[in-house]
């Protein structure tokens, strides 16, 4: 059956703009169509003016150099400005706030010839208290956070690709949970120019999509870089269960380890990979920079609207106000030892193994999910991926985490293509 123009990849749908053999047009239509079936169940989108998404699109089809990203449609999670779109952060504080100009991903992606959708649905200032959207596999369940409308709406076939950002684990967990390759880059790779900031020293834009060619892709036009070529020979892989393995669920663990056995008889050279115990003070560090980075980042609310900041938010920035900066140092101090130790970590591995989540999407809607596997290589600023390799017992997805060295990211990317080759999505 031929495949709906809403449901192409992001790169066929350049490579068929390009070509002649269908409208940027016809594709924004189609994302329309689809966003007006589904989203009264779904809820994934903060904003959409179709009038303004298909005069995106005609302008894209009338242009002579059409990019590499010719009328590729793109959401933009609400934390992130748009020059001709409000930007409300999941919050009434910012009720139809509209910025000057777009942010720097958007600014980029546009001028590579993307149409920009719409805005995605986010958590109360990327934060943990949940929002509106419902997972498109199940809307009993949550679809992750904080960057909820960007993997509901790429999950449901509603936009090809969307950005995210990660301060703990808001791109790699949503993006498991709905059956999507999630993929934050290195920190600092991609500016951050223009989003709202949640904690400075980890916060990243990341992209979530159905292909990893197409976060490739993104990611090229937004670094500079060309798009990563294949590789020929199966990666060195370390099998890091990391010492959070017992709060993974049994479906989490399969799928580890399923994936570890199948990828060793394709032919990948694996070792066991052990967390040093100096790495516990991750865990603690994050529990006093965060809060301490997010009151600051907040300054301006919490003098101005302190009443229409969520209870759950309050007690975060209350905490960080409360957090000599002393200790906020040492943290950062603990943490640089611990990246310090990352070449010795993984030894003469390409790529890491772990988990992304604790298991499937949670049912209900009171938590996005706990970051816990995804948070702690954020810490780290290292690139990670996590790839749509398996199911748990519900049926639902469960993806694996791939993690590169800092900077490392085209060995990333170019061996998530690899194993994602050798174990393909789930049946």
């Amino acid at each position: 059956m031929t495949a709906r123009l809403n449901e192409l990849t992001a790169g066929k749908i350049a490579d068929g703009v390009k070509a002649g053999r269908f409208t940027a047009e016809a594709v924004t239509r189609a994302c329309l169509e689809r966003i007006e079936a589904r989203d009264k169940q779904v809820k994934a989108w903060a904003y959409i003016d179709p009038k303004l998404a298909l005069e995106q699109a005609r302008q894209r089809d009338s242009a002579s150099n059409k990019g590499p990203l010719a009328g590729v449609p793109i959401g933009v999670k609400d934390i992130i400005d748009t020059a001709d779109m409000p930007t409300d952060m999941g919050s009434p504080i910012y009720k139809e706030n509209r910025t000057a100009g777009d942010a720097s991903c958007v600014a980029l992606v546009r001028s590579a010839g993307a149409v920009i959708l719409g805005k995605t649905i986010t958590c109360e200032f990327a934060g943990l208290t949940p929002n509106v959207t419902r997972n498109p596999f199940d809307l009993d369940r949550t679809p992750g956070g904080s960057s909820s409308g960007s993997a509901a709406s790429v999950a449901d076939s509603m936009v090809a690709i969307a950005f995210g950002t990660q301060t703990g684990g808001s791109v790699l967990r949503p993006a498991s949970f709905c059956g999507l390759v999630g993929y934050k880059p290195s920190y600092g790779i991609v500016s951050r120019q223009g989003i709202k900031f949640a904690a400075e020293s980890r916060d990243t834009i990341g992209l979530i999509a159905r292909d990893i060619d197409d976060a490739d892709l993104v990611a090229s036009v937004l670094t500079g870089r060309k798009p990563t070529p294949a590789r020929d020979t199966p990666p060195r892989i370390g099998l890091c269960r990391t010492h959070l393995w017992d709060d993974a669920s049994a479906e989490t663990k399969h799928a580890v380890e399923d994936a570890a056995k199948r990828l060793a008889a394709a032919g990948a050279k694996f070792q066991d990979v052990s967390i040093p115990a100096s790495f516990d003070a991750l865990a603690e560090a994050r529990t006093i920079i965060n809060p301490y980075e997010r009151a600051r980042a907040m300054a301006h609310e919490w003098a101005t609207n302190r009443a229409l900041i969520s209870a759950g938010l309050t007690r975060q920035i209350e905490e960080g106000l409360s957090i000599p900066q002393t200790r906020y140092t040492q943290s950062l101090s603990r943490i640089k030892t611990c990246r310090d130790q990352i070449p010795e970590l993984f030894g003469d591995c390409d790529v890491l193994l772990a988990p992304t989540a604790t298991g499937e999407a949670p049912k209900g809607f009171t938590t996005t999910g706990d970051p816990k596997f995804q948070e702690f290589w954020t810490a780290l600023h290292v690139p990670t991926i996590t790839l749509p390799t398996h199911k748990g017992p519900n049926g639902l997805p469960v993806g694996i985490q791939l993690i590169a060295r800092l900077y490392d990211d085209e060995t990333l990317i170019a061996a998530a293509r690899w194993v994602f080759q050798q174990l393909g999505a789930p049946h």
